[in-house]
């Protein structure tokens, strides 16, 4: 049953239908692959269309090559010119595009039915995760908050910290604004989310009702 559809044809030689199979399966599986990134995801259409594309744009590459060692010294060069052309993406976004190459390579070397236990196993795992919230932390937080330059951060907030934190890390100071000003960026995990707002407040009184950001953690660390 895990047999390559492929065996059969001659060696360098692939038969229309065994290609047009396999771009058919690539196709299908791509779409599978493309809805397993948006389930509860953020996404942008190009991306999710280039996604599901992406396994039969490499099952064609590969069959291209088809055992020619020319050939694919110049696919590999071409793809990796791809990837200095290109933004950094997120973890969930570079495992897509790993899952969809993958799903691709089954189906170059014909390996239909693995490509589809594949897309099965693989999606389903990743949306019980998704479902089970694995690895999520509701109450960390990423504090950016600025102060005078005058003023010594050392300590500054210790109290405040303790008292509204479970955990607080100073990750990183840098100066804006032409130097007169220093942001402090701390990795913390509230105690109670509901004190928020209270907590927002007792660091306003104490760095002069300058700007302060709080986010949810993660927004600034998923870049590969």
């Amino acid at each position: 049953m895990l047999e390559s559809v492929l065996a059969t044809t001659a060696a360098g030689t692939v038969s229309l239908r065994s290609m047009a199979l396999c771009t058919a399966a690539s196709l299908l599986l791509g779409l599978g692959v493309s809805w397993i990134y948006m389930f509860r995801n953020r996404y942008n259409r190009n991306f999710v269309v280039t996604l599901a594309l992406l396994p039969a744009m490499v099952q064609a590459v590969i069959m291209l090559v088809n055992g020619n060692l020319g050939t694919g010294v110049a696919v590999m060069g071409a793809f990796s010119l791809v990837r200095f052309r290109s933004v950094p993406g997120s973890a969930r976004e570079i495992g897509s595009i790993f899952f969809a190459m993958a799903v691709g390579l089954a189906t170059a070397m014909g390996y239909l039915f693995y490509a589809v236990l594949f897309l099965l196993f693989i999606g389903a795992f990743t949306i019980l995760l998704t479902l089970c919230r694995f690895g999520e932390r509701p109450t960390a937080r990423d504090l950016k908050i600025s102060i005078p330059e005058d003023l010594d951060y050392a300590g500054l907030f210790d109290d405040l910290l303790a008292a509204y934190t479970r955990s607080a890390h100073l990750l990183r100071v840098r100066t804006t604004n032409l130097g007169s000003l220093f942001e402090l960026r701390y990795a913390i995990d509230l105690k109670d989310p509901a004190k928020e707002k209270e907590f927002l407040d007792q660091l306003r009184c104490r760095n002069g009702n300058l700007t302060i950001i709080c986010s949810l953690a993660g927004n600034g660390s998923e870049e590969l």
